[in-house]
């Protein structure tokens, strides 16, 4: 059976900026930098290096190149935090795009977006 969500693909336009916002910006780290041809490198990033999850950053024109018909288009993705507010200050201090925290029964969360303009949810889980 299934235990545990292993990678999650994200296709950006520009694979260099897009490890800048998630190492720089959201304070992951690079678990993997390894080429894989001419114009190719597996990257995956993720909160930490014992992280078990983990996002592969990947570029839209090389996968729609190697497959037309792969679907490039961003997957739904929500995020861990135990302390919402200090992640949401420090992601608005490293200049990341935010929404307001919206405070729900079911928890605290807000959005946040990458260099690409894609959206994230970011919700506390105590």
């Amino acid at each position: 059976m299934i235990n545990q969500i292993g990678k999650i693909t994200i296709y950006v336009k520009n694979q260099q900026e897009a490890k800048k916002f998630w190492v720089e910006k959201a304070g992951f780290v690079v678990k993997a930098e390894i080429p894989m041809g001419p114009n190719m490198t597996w990257l995956e990033v993720g909160p930490s290096a014992e992280a078990f999850t983990s996002f592969i950053i990947y570029e839209k024109d090389l996968m729609l190149a190697q497959n037309k018909d792969a679907n490039v288009a961003h997957p739904s993705i929500l995020l861990s935090t135990t302390d919402l507010e200090k992640t949401y200050e420090e992601l608005n201090a490293n200049g990341v795009k935010t929404t307001e925290i919206q405070i729900m029964p079911y928890g605290k969360m807000f959005n946040f977006y990458d260099q690409d303009d894609n959206i994230y949810l970011l919700r506390e889980d105590k």
